[in-house]
């Protein structure tokens, strides 16, 4: 890893490694690739194996399920349809989505599922674009109705049941009240699901097409989509969610014959990628260019500058504050970086080693993609451990702290 110019050094990449292969050393972790690129330099470093027993070592173009990372990147559909104004951010997504005319509101959080007043407004592009449509993960509201009922109906991923089909999906959705006004807070995950639907209606296409034939293909991003071709899947490893009592591995998911071994129904925006350290890094380092890769522009200076900046108000913004204020033991210090843009976390305040505008997001396969403005930076840590321990956590808030020492400029 390294060399004198590149504006790492020597003894900080160093470090780097020391640090990543500890957590392997450990046996809490059993493999990982990192990549990090700065200017026109990369340094991948894989370490351990892809199965906790042994077998395969981790190599560079191990396949990874991307999880919560997809958000930042299936996100671009969205941008390119809205830089050729085939969406438009406050037009009502109705006309697209008629399962969500008309919708009606909880009168509070935790109330039956009846008790609703009708909604201000209709819902638009840009709430669904912000995560600010009405409905999504809260956990601070587990054990809720509306809670219970957007689990019970198999609207989010990582249930024992796959995620249905999209219109039948919709018609589930339609059926829920939401559980705040349409752009009032950030609520997690649904809205990149819904994202998805939305894209594929537009277009008259399916997300994963369009988005192979406007992002992936274009950046060269071949090993990313919502499946992995059985001709590589031996480059998949098991997915491990450890026994947070006893620190067992569990498989999750398991490659040959698991959730991602073939073309899923629902083709899921929100967590759903499996992609490789290149590939994503293609993606970032495109963003950190502005939208162009190469001599090809795949979006336009003020597609990118809205993805990647904060859209939120305070009011928006405040079930993000209280989880990084509240929550921080919970989610093993995820959620330190203030603000969000389109699909992804935007550092709007320095809580740890990287500056103010620093955007992307973690997912909780145990994987971890940002980059950073200011230092042409992007880092990409791919592991196949779950967040049920803390263990893939600290490996992510390690890697980003030697990532950072070791700048040397």
């Amino acid at each position: 890893m390294g060399n004198g110019n590149s504006g790492f050094s020597e003894a900080g990449l160093r470090r780097v490694r020391d640090v990543l292969a500890r957590h392997v050393e450990s046996k809490r972790i059993p493999g990982l690739v990192a990549l990090v690129g700065r200017g026109g330099e990369t340094h991948v470093e894989a370490l351990g194996t892809m199965r906790h027993d042994g077998g395969a070592s981790m190599s560079r173009d191990t396949i990874f399920r991307m999880a919560s990372t997809s958000k930042p990147v299936t996100m671009a559909a969205a941008m390119v349809l809205l830089d050729e104004c085939r969406l438009r951010l406050d037009d009502p997504v109705e006309s697209w989505l008629p399962e969500l005319a008309d919708r009606q509101v909880l009168r509070r959080i935790d109330g039956p599922l009846e008790d609703t007043v009708p909604a201000r407004r209709p819902i638009t592009v840009r709430d669904v674009l912000t995560s600010t449509f009405g409905l999504g993960m809260d956990m601070t509201a587990l054990g809720t109705p509306i809670m219970g009922a957007v689990f019970e109906q198999g609207l989010t991923p990582n249930l024992p049941e796959p995620m249905p089909e999209p219109d039948e999906w919709m018609r589930r959705l339609g059926e829920l009240p939401l559980m705040h006004q349409p752009g009032e807070q950030w609520q997690y995950q649904i809205s990149s699901d819904l994202l998805g639907v939305l894209v594929a209606r537009v277009t008259g296409q399916s997300f994963e097409t369009f988005l192979r034939e406007r992002i992936f293909d274009p950046l060269g991003m071949k090993d990313t989509g919502f499946h992995v071709p059985a001709d590589k899947i031996d480059r998949l490893p098991p997915l491990y969610t450890p026994d947070p009592q006893t620190g067992e591995f569990l498989v999750w998911d398991e490659a040959e014959g698991g959730r991602h071994s073939k073309p899923p129904a629902f083709q899921d925006g929100g967590g759903g990628l499996v992609s490789t350290v290149d590939d994503y890094h293609a993606y970032f380092q495109m963003l950190l260019n502005h939208g162009v890769h190469g001599s090809e522009r795949i979006l336009s200076r003020p597609a990118v500058e809205l993805m990647t900046t904060n859209r939120l108000t305070p009011e928006q913004n405040a079930p993000r504050t209280a989880m990084a204020r509240d929550n921080v033991h919970i989610s093993f210090g995820q959620g330190q970086h203030g603000g969000w843009g389109f699909g992804m976390a935007v550092r709007t305040y320095r809580g740890d080693y990287a500056p103010i505008g620093q955007f992307g997001w973690d997912g909780g396969s145990g994987t971890s993609t940002y980059a950073d403005p200011h230092n042409r930076l992007t880092g990409i840590l791919l592991t196949q451990v779950g967040m049920s321990t803390p263990d893939s956590a600290r490996v992510i808030h390690d890697f980003w702290t030697t990532l950072y020492q070791s700048l040397d400029d």
